[in-house]
């Protein structure tokens, strides 16, 4: 097992929804340390990121987007660290943060793998696509973009280029259950494997799942994982400000995640849109920090019970 880093990104830029910035704290709150040594696998803490005092200048190509100097100063940030963290041979799971961290986190991914001449796959564990572009969106909110960004989508001109665009065929979304119309059309002219929760509901979590690991284990590949809690339904994940109905449930999150670790592809990991100001008793950052046990090998049978009394 690759060891693991935590790179804090307090992230509160991508969106309008305040709150996201204290996500790495919730979760070291949360025992996420602590539980990463009891499964003997210490994770190096690199702290949280912080944005430099001089932001970038670039005039935005859609008068609605919000916070474009900060994200960018944001991905370039995230960027070099998981790409340091890759090359030191560990694991990085960063801690956010809203999704825009993704931007940032998959192109240090994309460039690690470019060097190796490995090809890099991406599972978006979401109930959104997020594959508008800063041309595309109306909300403004650059947390819907990263999945365009990675896939090499037309209007990132403010962005560096995103260093090896990964191709279709190598990104799964899973679990989807919210997409725009702009999305919708710029997701028929391509071949992302879009796994919403209807194809989910019809033919069950694993056999979709399996297949695109199954991929990913036959190109040899390195897999970014990138997890939002907005992927859980709300009833057992209320700490997120883009609530969909119909999210997974305790068990289905939980056999991805150990479907996931079984393989020994994962490389890279995400874990976003925690929002400590809207969670019930710390409730939605420990679900989130059992869910990690269960990427990094944690079984059923090593769970105590809890109350969160």
């Amino acid at each position: 097992m690759i060891p693991p880093s935590l790179i804090g990104a307090p992230v509160d830029t991508g969106q309008r929804q305040p709150g996201c910035l204290m996500g790495p704290a919730a979760y070291r709150v949360a025992g996420l340390r602590e539980m990463l040594d009891a499964l003997g696998q210490p994770a190096l803490d690199r702290g949280d990121l912080a944005l430099p005092a001089t932001l970038p200048e670039c005039p935005p190509p859609n008068p609605a987007l919000d916070q474009l100097p900060q994200t960018l100063a944001w991905t370039a940030l995230i960027r070099t660290a998981v790409e340091a963290e890759l090359r030191a041979h560990r694991l990085p799971i960063v801690l956010g943060g809203d999704h825009s961290l993704a931007l940032g986190s998959l192109a240090g991914a994309a460039a690690h793998a470019a060097t190796l001449g490995r090809p890099l796959f991406l599972l978006w564990l979401d109930a959104h696509s997020d594959f508008h572009t800063p041309l595309s969106t109306t909300s403004g909110n650059l947390h819907g973009t990263p999945v365009a960004y990675a896939a090499g989508q037309p209007g990132f001109a403010p962005f560096l280029p995103f260093p090896a665009p990964i191709p279709a065929e190598r990104i799964c979304l899973f679990g989807i259950r919210s997409v725009d119309p702009a999305e919708h059309r710029a997701l028929e002219e391509c071949e992302i494997a879009v796994n919403d929760m209807r194809v989910l509901d019809e033919h069950g979590i694993a056999a979709p799942l399996r297949r695109f690991l199954n991929r990913v284990a036959a190109e040899g590949g390195m897999l970014h994982v990138s997890l939002d809690v907005d992927f859980l339904d709300p009833a057992i994940a209320p700490a997120v400000g883009t609530t969909v109905p119909g999210g997974a449930t305790f068990r289905e999150a939980h056999l991805v995640c150990e479907m996931i670790h079984e393989t020994g592809l994962m490389t890279s990991l995400d874990l976003v849109e925690l929002n400590p100001a809207l969670d019930e008793r710390s409730r939605t950052a420990r679900l989130m920090v059992d869910l990690l046990g269960s990427l990094m090998g944690r079984k059923v049978f090593d769970r105590p019970t809890r109350t969160f009394s």
